[in-house]
C-alpha cells in the first residue's frame, strides 16, 4: 500500500499532527452484451476491481491495467480516468487511515472465458433499476422510492424541505419535469442521503432500507453510478459506443446498444439520418441474416472515425421516440 505521510504545520500552540492516506485504484469496466450494459465485478458482484497502488507501477494507468488483468484475467483496452474520491470519511476498516480511492472506466467486450475465478459480468441495471426506461417509467419509482423520498422530506429539518424537495422533482422527474438520464449519481445520492438503501445503514433512514437495487460494499455502487453518468454524457458526444461494438454489426445492433447504455428508447429514422450525416460508419459489403429475417447490411466504424475519435464534431446525440 503506498502512504503519503503529511506533516501538517501545527497551529500556534498545538501539537504536530501526522495522517497516512492510502491510495486505491478503481475500475468501472463496461461492456454490451445481447442489449445488455454489463459491469464486470468481483465477490458475488459486490466489488469493483481494484488495488492499491504500488511502487511497480510506472503509472496510475498501468496500475489500474494490472490490477483489472490480475483480478478479471481481462486486458483493457479503451480507459480514461473518472473521478477521485477522497471524502473525509473514508477510511479503510479497523484503521484511522484516509482512503483514495483513483477510479478509471474501462469500455472493453465481453469475451467468454477470460474472468477470474471471481470475477463475473452483471447488467449494470440490477444495481439500479430506476435507471432503465427502455420500456417506460419503471413501476419502482412510483410506487417506492417517491413516497418514502417525501417521507423523508416532511420528516426533515425546516429549512432543508424546501431543497430536498426540489431535488426529488430534478433527479427524478416528478412535477412534470423530463428525465435526465445523466443525473445518475445524483438520483443514488438522494437514496443514500434519505438512508433507503443497505449502504446508507450508518444514516438515519426515513422508512428503512429497500430492495432498491442490488448493493455494494464500500462506495462501489456510487462510483459505478458516477461511472455510468460518465458514459451516458459521453456517448452523446464521442463516439466511444466503437469501443463496445464488434468489428461489424447492423445499424439496429449499433442502436440497441445506444438504448441500452442511456437507457431510453432512439427514434429509429432519426438515429440512422444522424449516423448517416455524420459520417460514423461504412458499409462493409456483407450482410447478416442472424435475426432469421431479412438480411440486414452490415457497418463498421470508419477508420478516421476509429483513429479520431476524440475529435470534437463526431457527435452521437440521443434522440428519443414518442
Amino acid at each position: 500500500m503506498t502512504r503519503l505521510d503529511l506533516e501538517r504545520r501545527p497551529e500556534p500552540g498545538t501539537e504536530p499532527a501526522t495522517s497516512a492516506l492510502a491510495v486505491e485504484l478503481t475500475a468501472v469496466i463496461v461492456a454490451v452484451t445481447a442489449d445488455e450494459p454489463r459491469v464486470l465485478a468481483l465477490h458475488g458482484g459486490q466489488l469493483l476491481p481494484a488495488g492499491p497502488l504500488q511502487s511497480r507501477h510506472r503509472t496510475l494507468q498501468s496500475g489500474v491495467r494490472s490490477w483489472v488483468e490480475d483480478q478479471t484475467g481481462h486486458a483493457l483496452g479503451y480507459v480514461e480516468q473518472l473521478y477521485t474520491f477522497a471524502d473525509r470519511e473514508r477510511t479503510r476498516a479497523g484503521t484511522i487511515e484516509r482512503l483514495i480511492s483513483i477510479s478509471y472506466l474501462g469500455l472493453t467486450r465481453e469475451r467468454a472465458g477470460a474472468d477470474g475465478a471471481e470475477a463475473a459480468w452483471h447488467n449494470w441495471y440490477r444495481y439500479f433499476p430506476w435507471e432503465d426506461w427502455r420500456r417506460g417509467s419503471p413501476r419502482l419509482i412510483a410506487s417506492a422510492i417517491v413516497p418514502r423520498l417525501r417521507a423523508w422530506v416532511r420528516q426533515g429539518p425546516e429549512p432543508l424541505k424546501r431543497e430536498r424537495r426540489e431535488r426529488i422533482e430534478v433527479a427524478f422527474a416528478t412535477s412534470g419535469r423530463g428525465w435526465n438520464e445523466e443525473f445518475v449519481l445524483q438520483r443514488y445520492e438522494l437514496l443514500w442521503e434519505a438512508g433507503l438503501v443497505p449502504e446508507a445503514e450508518s444514516r438515519p433512514s426515513a422508512d428503512g432500507t429497500l430492495a432498491l437495487g442490488m448493493p455494494m460494499m464500500h462506495d462501489h455502487r456510487r462510483i459505478l453510478a458516477t461511472g455510468i453518468a460518465r458514459l451516458r454524457a459521453k456517448i452523446k458526444y464521442r463516439p466511444v459506443v466503437f469501443e463496445l461494438m464488434p468489428a461489424s454489426f447492423t445499424l439496429f445492433q449499433l442502436q440497441c446498444a445506444v438504448e441500452a447504455l442511456a437507457g431510453q428508447r432512439l427514434h429509429k429514422q432519426n438515429f440512422r439520418r444522424l449516423i448517416e450525416q455524420q459520417g460514423l460508419v461504412e458499409e462493409t459489403g456483407k450482410v447478416s441474416t442472424a435475426t432469421g429475417g431479412r438480411p440486414a447490411k452490415l457497418f463498421r466504424f470508419r477508420r478516421d472515425v476509429v483513429v479520431e475519435r476524440t475529435a470534437a464534431g463526431t457527435k452521437l446525440p440521443l434522440y428519443r421516440s414518442g
